[in-house]
């Protein structure tokens, strides 16, 4: 379907979805799902008809044409400046339509002989209102610096990958697969950009107004004991304060997120200082993963749970070295982790073996730290095991969502090949698909 019909057949969905009502006040809940969903996708489709008119700028808008330029003419510097100007959005916005729009427009040869799409898979998504055009320029931005290392095949296949993947995420997931291909893609170039970040991080103190300000750039490998320290304080924080007999006590804790960062920090630097007592930490734990052949040959990349970014082996091997660490080799030898129902809780191997398939929140992809192990089947009123197969990480939100609206979960598959599946309720989707959750969502497989 060509881009502007495809558009002009979202407006007729929208359209028939508000037909019935004069303001959203007089919507019921379906059909504001509906008619939220009907925006959705015109504004997508939209987006696709405008990066191909914002390529089409640019091209009018290129330097050699000198006092030609399209935008010079009406007084720009540049065809970002023009579209930024037209649209009231930022120019580095419009820098990133431009780019989606030319990695996806058709092109032409020397001769003016037309050629497809630079990445035709994205163009066809972008058209289809499959994915926005910010998840199509950080796709393709990750394509163009990464084509010259790996070769057109692998380019090929990745483009694919990105794009069914990123079909069914808001765009923060779409910056987070994006991360994690780019190591996948290219598993050599991660310890030279790993060097150029390690050499940017620093941290910065100042006071002003009574108050003294600290700003952190860290780098992954400096900064995974510091995230994980901080959530695990944060946790037994909100774990204490549910727990609390007295909610609305005037001297119930009512500190927020950043507060309680800001007190964990204070905290951990007076224990250092005095270094007497331990510190509540909901049992946050440093977890970095590689696989064992990639660990055995000391090349390719690992990732640490709760941040998105990878490391190089070489980095691994620094933080195992370290305390407080877990390394997970996969598949290296591990202990029993199915125990039936001879054991009510997860053992700590059996976390870690979920934190391994799930990744955190199997449902939202809070970190590891802020989740539990909940029974699928419950224990005691469904006499469910306390198996892999039986179990889900989640945190505490999504596990009363999923309770209290009627979600089901189930495992497919077992071991390293397992994965969840959030089941809607019929008045969510009456067709009832399954929505993929956990690790696998990020995992740059087929």
């Amino acid at each position: 379907m060509a881009p502007l019909s495809a558009l002009h057949e979202a407006i007729a969905r929208l359209d028939a979805s508000w037909a019935d009502a004069g303001s959203a006040a007089e919507l019921s809940r379906e059909q504001l799902i509906g008619v939220g969903a009907a925006i959705g996708l015109v504004q997508r489709r939209l987006d696709a008809v405008h990066a191909d008119v914002a390529a089409g700028i640019a091209h009018e808008s290129r330097p050699e044409l000198g006092a030609e330029s399209l935008a010079k003419q009406h007084g720009f510097r540049s065809a970002a400046k023009l579209i930024a100007a037209s649209t009231g959005s930022s120019t580095g916005e419009a820098a990133r339509l431009v780019k989606a729009g030319e990695s996806t427009a058709p092109r032409a040869d020397l001769r003016g002989a037309p050629l497809p799409a630079k990445y035709p898979v994205v163009r066809q998504a972008l058209a289809a209102g499959d994915i926005s055009v910010q998840a199509a320029a950080l796709i393709t931005g990750l394509l163009d610096r990464s084509r010259v290392a790996v070769g057109v095949a692998r380019i090929s296949e990745a483009e694919q990958l990105l794009t069914e993947k990123s079909a069914s995420l808001p765009l923060e997931d779409v910056r987070r697969l994006v991360d994690r291909a780019e190591a996948w893609l290219d598993p050599d170039g991660v310890p030279p950009k790993e060097e150029e970040r390690r050499a940017k991080r620093a941290l910065t103190m100042f006071e002003r107004d009574g108050m003294v300000h600290l700003n952190a750039v860290l780098d992954t490998e400096t900064a995974a004991p510091v995230v994980t320290a901080l959530r695990g304080y944060v946790s037994a924080a909100f774990a204490a304060r549910k727990d609390a007999p007295d909610s609305d006590s005037p001297d119930a804790d009512r500190r927020t997120v950043p507060m309680l960062q800001a007190d964990a920090l204070a905290a951990f630097c007076s224990h250092a200082l005095g270094c007497e007592s331990r510190l509540p930490l909901a049992g946050a734990t440093i977890i970095v993963r590689m696989n064992l052949d990639d660990l055995e040959k000391g090349k390719g990349a690992a990732t640490v749970d709760g941040l998105g970014q990878a490391i190089s082996a070489g980095a691994a091997r620094r933080m195992a070295a370290g305390g407080g660490v877990i390394p997970v080799v996969l598949d290296g030898e591990s202990e029993i982790l199915d125990w039936g129902r001879e054991k009510r809780l997860f053992t700590r191997a059996q976390r870690l073996a979920l934190v391994e398939r799930d990744g955190g929140c199997a449902m939202c992809g809070l970190p590891p730290e802020m989740t539990k192990a909940h029974h699928i089947r419950w224990w005691r009123r469904d006499a469910g095991p306390t198996d892999l197969s039986n179990g889900v990480l989640l945190c505490e939100t999504c596990h009363h969502r999923i309770h209290d609206n009627g979600w089901e979960i189930r495992i497919d598959g077992g071991g390293c090949a397992a994965r969840v599946w959030f089941v809607p309720p019929a008045y969510v989707d009456p067709a009832r698909r399954p929505r993929l959750g956990g690790r696998a969502r990020f995992d740059m497989a087929a």
